[in-house]
């Protein structure tokens, strides 16, 4: 079992920048891709960003390619997600999820889940 733990959220006037954090806890840290999701009120879960397990490899959802950056410290088995030039449209909660292959899109691929965390970005 992996449990994982995200924090950072709040909100934040449009234009503005948010961290969100990550923590692992469980299994070896380093065995997993790591990816980040976010979900809308009234809306499914969609991809934002994965990142391999060494932290060389990362990709972005379109929609925040340019303006999230993700990374993650192995030291301290936490993955980061940078964001800038946040948008009203990125107001959702957001969830870091470990799976055992970088470069999926798709909740399913991913086995461990976090509570979530809530972003609110106001115009």
């Amino acid at each position: 079992q992996v449990q994982l733990v995200e924090s950072g959220g709040g909100s934040v006037q449009a234009g503005g920048s948010m961290r969100l954090s990550c923590t692992a806890s469980g299994r070896t840290f380093t065995d997993y891709a790591m990816g980040w999701f976010r979900q809308a009120p009234g809306e499914d879960r969609h991809f934002v960003a994965t990142i391999s397990q060494s932290g060389r490899l990362t990709w972005y959802s379109d929609i925040v390619k340019g303006r999230f950056t993700c990374s993650r410290d192995n030291t301290k088995s936490t993955v980061y997600l940078n964001m800038n030039s946040l948008k009203p449209e990125d107001t959702a909660v957001y969830y870091c999820a470990a799976g055992p292959i970088y470069g999926r899109e798709t909740m399913s691929d991913y086995h461990y889940w976090g509570q979530g965390t809530q972003v609110t970005v106001s115009s």
